[in-house]
């Protein structure tokens, strides 16, 4: 690496740290103002505030604004370049755009190679205690409102609840159905179902189970029963941000289930590992766009480029939004939602770069 690509790629770093930490304080004042009734009513510590939510909550912020970071840092950093004639001596001196780039690109896929680790493995777990903290103490008590419930639990197996009550874990009016080749075979039947945290096992008090060979029905009633069943409490708890608790297996083990189970929210979660991976093309591309538009000198400094650079990340943070939505409601598949954004900034950035200087 030559003494140039240190100099750009440090200058580049040092300002990507300084402005995450400032977008950081920012946010977690706001936060702490808009939370400071709930932590005094709930007679919380310092430590626990600190420790148990802040800690977890800055990894958190420091993934999701990292496009936006790296975008003004590279403005930041590259318009300062410009003011001081420093990229004009740099291109005078032989040196190609393209390969004045290279450092860049070096650092934002340092950056990327970060944040997609740790938004895969690392953040996820810092942020189950996060979201269990403001469940606890910030969010109102939740209680599950689903009414006649289906789920598919089996390839041929489907269970039905009337309604649920999560407080108790008691489901009313269950059934199991086996239906093979669209016949139904076997219905079990209880009016209620009660989850057993010691057995860990379902409990009924009673049950009739119905068992259809062609026109013959066979009917079957019994008394208190034990069962296990590809369904656990955890089913009727809230979703609060729960797909920003798992990990990448844990990711993908629940968009298997919920695509067995016929789930209408599985675009959600599939969007959520689609914007994981590409978020650290789109911090490149990003810092790409951020070196073109900040490359020339300009009369009146760097403040109209720097405003300029916080525009566009905010516009991508617009369609990320957007596509993100989008895919929620079914409107468009999640890997397009995911490479929505991506696939605008990259065209943009083709554009830009017939305008830099050469």
């Amino acid at each position: 690496m030559k003494l140039l690509d240190k100099y750009i790629l440090k200058k580049f770093l040092t300002t990507f740290v300084f402005v995450v930490l400032i977008l950081i304080a920012v946010i977690c004042v706001i936060d702490f103002v808009e939370k400071n009734d709930d932590f005094i009513q709930n007679n919380l510590s310092v430590s626990t505030i600190l420790f148990d939510y802040y800690i977890n909550l800055i990894p958190f912020y420091v993934n999701l604004l990292s496009p936006i970071t790296v975008f003004i840092a590279t403005v930041f950093v590259t318009a300062k370049l410009a003011s001081h004639t420093e990229i004009v001596a740099i291109l005078s001196s032989g040196v190609s755009f393209k390969r004045m780039l290279v450092p860049y690109v070096i650092g934002s896929a340092l950056i990327g190679i970060f944040t997609f680790f740790f938004s895969s493995y690392v953040i996820p777990n810092a942020n189950k205690t996060r979201v269990a903290f403001e469940i606890k103490y910030v969010k109102n008590p939740y209680t599950y409102e689903g009414r006649n419930v289906h789920f598919r639990i089996g390839p041929e197996t489907y269970a039905y609840l009337e309604s649920y009550n999560n407080h108790a874990n008691v489901g009313y009016r269950f059934t199991l159905e086996t239906i093979k080749k669209q016949e139904l075979v076997r219905k079990l039947s209880s009016e209620s179902i009660r989850w057993d945290s010691t057995k860990q096992k379902w409990h009924m008090d009673s049950y009739t189970l119905r068992v259809f060979n062609g026109d013959k029905e066979t009917v079957t009633q019994g008394g208190a029963i034990d069962t296990t069943l590809n369904l656990l409490p955890k089913d009727f708890a809230s979703t609060y941000r729960l797909k920003e608790t798992l990990t990448n297996a844990e990711l993908n083990k629940l968009i298997d289930e919920k695509i067995l189970r016929g789930a209408t929210d599985v675009e959600m979660y599939m969007t959520e590992k689609y914007e994981r991976m590409s978020y650290p093309f789109a911090i490149t591309v990003l810092t790409i766009i951020g070196v073109i538009l900040s490359s020339r000198k300009v009369r009146g400094g760097v403040g109209l480029q720097i405003a300029l650079g916080f525009i566009l990340a905010f516009i991508f943070i617009i369609f990320v939004m957007m596509s993100r939505s989008l895919a929620s409601v079914g409107g468009i598949p999640p890997q397009v939602a995911a490479s929505v954004p991506l696939v605008v900034f990259s065209i943009i950035g083709v554009v830009l770069y017939r305008t830099v200087p050469r």
